[in-house]
Parts: C-alpha cells; structure tokens; sequence
C-alpha cells in the first residue's frame, strides 16, 4: 500500500555555526519520499534530521533503524506513534511526509501563512563567535529590521557578551527591540544566580537553559527566584512520556518551554508538551533544529495553527549553501510562505 524511499543529503553552512557545543559546518539529514496507490502521482517527503551530540535519537545505527522502521510503517500502513517515542526526528519525519502526501501540497493546514496572508514573526539569531563577528551579525539583524534577536552567549567571555548586549541596549530599547539569549546549559549552579542578576539589567526577555539539562532541583530552585525568565529546550531532550512531561513541568515550573519537533516528539509530541504548559500557564514557542527548508517548512506551517504572537525561532532557511527550494521567504522580521 506504501512505499518508502530514504535519501541521505548532506548540508553545508554558509558560515560556521558556533554554539556552546561546537561549532557545525555540515548537517546530515535523511529525506523520506513516500508514495502510495491510494494517491496516484503525488509523493510525501518529510526530514529526519537528528542533532549530532544533542538529540535522544542520535545513534550510530540511526540510517539502519530509520529503514527497520520505515519498513514497518510500509508493512503496517500506519506510523506507530508509542513504537516511535524515543525517536522524535525519525516520528517527525514520518508525520510530515504523510501530510504532505495526503494534502497534495507543502502547505499542510489552512491558515492566513498557508494562504500567503500573514507572516509568521521570528527572531534574529546570532551564532556564537568572537567579538567582531558577533557584531557584525548583530548590526546586520538590526539594519535589516529584527524586533526579536536571539544570542548564542557562552563560548566566549561573560564580559563581552554584557558588552554586545549593551551595545544593542544603547541603541534600541526594551519597546523597540526584544532580547533573548540562550546558554546552551553554559553556566554552573554556583554562578549562574550572579550572571542572571547582570544579564536581568538590560531587560532582557528570558534565557535558555542557563544551566546543564538533566539538574532538575538546581532548575527548580533557579526557576522559583530567577530575575530572568527561564525557557526549557535541552531539558525536554528525551523526556518522552507524557507522564514524564508533567513531572518535570510539575518540578521546574519554568516560565517557557522551547519546542523543536526533530528533538521533543514530533507533531504529536509537540501537542502534548503544549497542553501540559498551557494547564500550568508556562509560555511556549517553537524553534526549528537545522532541518533544511523542508523541514523549516513543516514546522511552520505547524507552528502557524496556534496564532502563537511571540516570535518563533524559524529564521534557520538561509544557513545553508545547498538548501531545498521551498515557497518560503523572510521579509523584514516575519517568515512568509507564497503559497
């Protein structure tokens, strides 16, 4: 009834993409093209794309398991969502192909950015480097018109990153221009409090992961006296049951989660850790994860039915020398799709 074809590609960044982990200049992802007898002539393709040292599905065996598991879904004629839990960008890969595969189109929901009417609004990001080069990312996001800008801060000295932001504070304030910034799990409990009350004074929007994933009780505590609001990402990494989800919510209780379907469960992960936050009125947007435009592309069209109004973390499509062409495009500070 279904057949699945798997196609390795390799991406190459424009410029290397620092983060506290290291810096990336290639991206390996997997393309599912997916086809069927009960849609004559239309083909579903969908990304998988683990992070390297990052995500819970990052395996030596990974190309082995996606065709074990792909041969499963051919077989089965259906994704097996439990089955699929621990791997959330082979499960996000599989959603997406089969929606576009059912729809017929890239534009997998009817909404105003479906449509071409609407932007979705995103934040400028600034890779991680030295001093010069961080400015000059940062000039660039400013002159082309970013209202949300977003810094890799950790790999170099805490001085100089205070510097870069106070050099953004200087010429734009908090109405004109929000900051946020994102550690990577960069810092340690015992210095994090002191960094938090500096980063606090130039009225930042929040931070993510000040700390390491996986020290829930030192999160906690920092959560419950933080000047800075704290958004999860890496903490999410491998928490795949729901049960798991509220207790770590439940523990925490951080002022915003990040979301990134290739990492947190697919589309269907993605709602779950949604509804949990909402039930405890924790803040949430979405962030793609390197995927290529055809996965940029998923997650937008997603992200799109919530009318989320913070700016997402979508401005990932221009990193990459040999992108997919996708009808996505930036316009000032906003993602658009030209249907």
């Amino acid at each position: 009834m279904y057949d699945i074809k798997i196609i390795p590609y390799r991406l190459h960044f424009k410029q290397p993409a620092g983060t506290s982990r290291g810096t990336y200049t290639t991206r390996d992802v997997w393309y599912i093209h997916l086809t069927s007898d009960l849609y004559p002539g239309r083909i579903g393709i969908g990304e998988c794309a683990p992070l390297p040292n990052l995500s819970c599905d990052d395996v030596p065996n990974y190309e082995a398991e996606l065709i074990h598991i792909c041969r499963h879904v051919t077989e089965t004629g259906a994704i097996d969502h439990e089955l699929l839990r621990s791997y959330p960008s082979i499960l996000f890969g599989l959603e997406t192909a089969f929606m576009h595969l059912k729809t017929g189109s890239s534009a997998f929901w009817d909404t105003a950015f479906s449509r071409g009417e609407a932007g979705i609004p995103i934040n400028g990001l600034i890779w991680m480097g030295n001093y010069a080069q961080m400015l000059k990312q940062i000039e660039a996001k400013m002159s082309a018109g970013f209202r949300c800008i977003k810094l890799k801060i950790g790999a170099i000295r805490f001085e100089e990153e205070l510097s870069l932001l106070h050099f953004i504070r200087s010429h734009f304030s908090v109405n004109e221009i929000e900051l946020r910034v994102d550690a990577n799990g960069a810092f340690t409990p015992m210095d994090v409090m002191d960094k938090l009350k500096r980063l606090a004074e130039l009225d930042l929007h929040s931070i993510e992961q000040p700390i390491r994933a996986g020290q829930w009780e030192d999160m906690a505590r920092l959560a419950a006296s933080t000047p800075l609001p704290i958004a999860l990402d890496e903490e999410l990494i491998g928490i795949n049951n729901p049960v798991d989800k509220q207790r770590l919510l439940d523990m925490i209780r951080p002022q915003y989660i990040i979301l990134k379907p290739s990492l947190h469960g697919g589309i269907i992960g993605g709602h779950e850790w949604i509804d949990e936050a909402e039930k405890r009125n924790i803040g949430w947007w979405i962030t793609s994860a390197l995927e290529s435009n055809i996965g940029l592309n998923a997650i937008a069209q997603w992200c799109a039915t919530f009318g989320n109004p913070l700016p997402q973390g979508l401005g990932t499509g221009s990193l990459f020398t040999d992108n997919i062409e996708m009808p996505l495009e930036i316009r000032k500070d906003c993602l658009w799709y030209k249907p």
